[in-house]
């Protein structure tokens, strides 16, 4: 997979957030309509407090037969600060995508995207470096409000700003289990997030992309 250089990663928390607000810019929450076949779901561990383990796992799609695992290990040398977290992961994230032989279609981050304090979670600062379409799935809520959200599967609730503006879902991939928080990376829209999702979760909570890149992080095999 192609990664672009748009910034340096040895930079302060403070110009940090001086490149989120320019790359923040560069979102576009629009679905190209392309054929979905490949997916990949990318993840990442710390087995210590310098060490990034990234892995990811690319699956045909409906079908969600693994195509491609991949695992590596970097340093880490940015400090753990809230809102920050894609410059302690993305540097080791992208390594790893850059190992991937299979054309994706999509790829899925177990992280923010625009539901994010400045729009700039894991997701989109990703989605914004890579050359495929990106979608954040995150297992808890980083930011935003949503209403009453049903029990069934399926089942979603907009995740809105202070000012109300939508900036991902609540969504029940399991019936009346805890939702995960879906919001868009880059280059997709959010209906077309949420059905990817949905279709990549047929058994469990976590869409199986996901799950197969989270057990590779911690050393497990798929």
């Amino acid at each position: 997979m192609k990664c672009r250089t748009l910034h340096s990663w040895d930079v302060t928390p403070r110009e940090a957030i001086v490149i989120q607000g320019r790359l923040a810019r560069r979102v576009r929450p629009v679905w190209d309509g392309r054929p979905v076949r490949i997916v990949a779901g990318a993840d990442v561990a710390f087995p210590d407090r310098s060490t990034v383990l990234a892995a990811v796992a690319v699956m045909t799609y409906p079908g969600l037969e693994i195509i491609e695992t991949h695992a590596t290990t970097t340093r880490c040398t940015f400090p753990y600060v809230p809102g920050l977290l894609a410059f302690r992961e993305a540097p080791g994230l992208l390594a790893v995508l850059e190992t991937l032989k299979t054309q994706v279609d999509v790829l899925m981050c177990d992280a923010q995207g625009l539901a994010h304090p400045r729009g700039m979670g894991l997701a989109t600062h990703v989605g914004i470096l890579v050359d495929v379409p990106v979608v954040g799935c995150a297992k808890s809520r980083l930011c935003g409000e949503f209403g009453k959200l049903g029990q069934r599967k399926g089942s979603k609730a907009y995740l809105r700003d202070a000012s109300g503006k939508v900036i991902g879902t609540a969504l029940r991939t399991r019936g009346r289990v805890r939702p995960v928080y879906v919001s868009v990376g880059n280059r997709i829209d959010l209906r077309k997030a949420i059905e990817i999702v949905l279709a990549c979760a047929p058994k469990y909570r976590i869409p199986e992309p996901l799950r197969a890149a989270h057990r590779l992080s911690i050393g497990e095999a798929v």
